[in-house]
């Protein structure tokens, strides 16, 4: 049986993040993504990548609409591994960690939560301000995941992709997805 991982790309800039993901999901024969973008992202994806809709929404396996509270992943019996939401805004954040799920990204988040399955938030803000700190411990002690996307410079990447994909390595390390997106520290270079 194919592992089912949700991915949802909310309206915070960043959506590169998401798609990258989704491509490198798409590679892995034994996952089955299931795709949700919120309204802002899509208007994101048109001001940030050269991608349409329509390719994003090729890269799943399943695509849900963000209105669509009656999906498959807005319940706890539908079985999944898991949730990557990439990027995940502010907003979004605020309504995953008060369950106030009103779209279906922000209930298929509280479904991971309540049925105990991992959540990866990419959460994309700076600076942050106390607010957002607040959400964010609220959002770890709820049982998230929170992984920001953080370069790092052990693996020596060359190109701003090289950079992305260590943040997707990451969340699918989280995910307990086998990658070769970066690596690993004692594999690294060390002078």
């Amino acid at each position: 049986m194919k592992r089912r991982i949700i991915i949802g790309l909310s309206g915070a800039s960043g959506v590169i993040y998401g798609i990258r993901a989704l491509e490198h999901l798409r590679a892995m024969e034994d996952v089955e993504s299931h795709l949700v973008v919120s309204t802002n992202a899509r208007i994101n994806i048109q001001i940030e990548t050269d991608r349409s809709l329509e390719e994003v929404y090729e890269l799943a396996d399943v695509v849900y609409q963000p209105d669509d509270l009656a999906a498959r992943i807005s319940s706890g019996s539908f079985k999944t591994d898991g949730m990557m939401v990439i990027p995940c805004s502010m907003k979004s954040l605020a309504g995953i960690v008060h369950s106030y799920t009103d779209n279906l990204l922000s209930r298929a988040a509280d479904v991971c939560l309540k049925e105990r399955r991992k959540l990866i938030l990419v959460v994309r803000e700076t600076p942050l301000h106390k607010g957002h700190l607040e959400m964010m411990v609220k959002a770890v002690d709820l049982g998230a995941l929170i992984l920001p996307p953080v370069p790092a410079f052990y693996h020596q990447p060359k190109t701003i992709e090289d950079m992305i994909d260590q943040t997707i390595g990451k969340a699918l390390d989280h995910l307990e997805l086998d990658h070769h997106l970066f690596r690993c520290w004692p594999d690294a270079k060390l002078g």
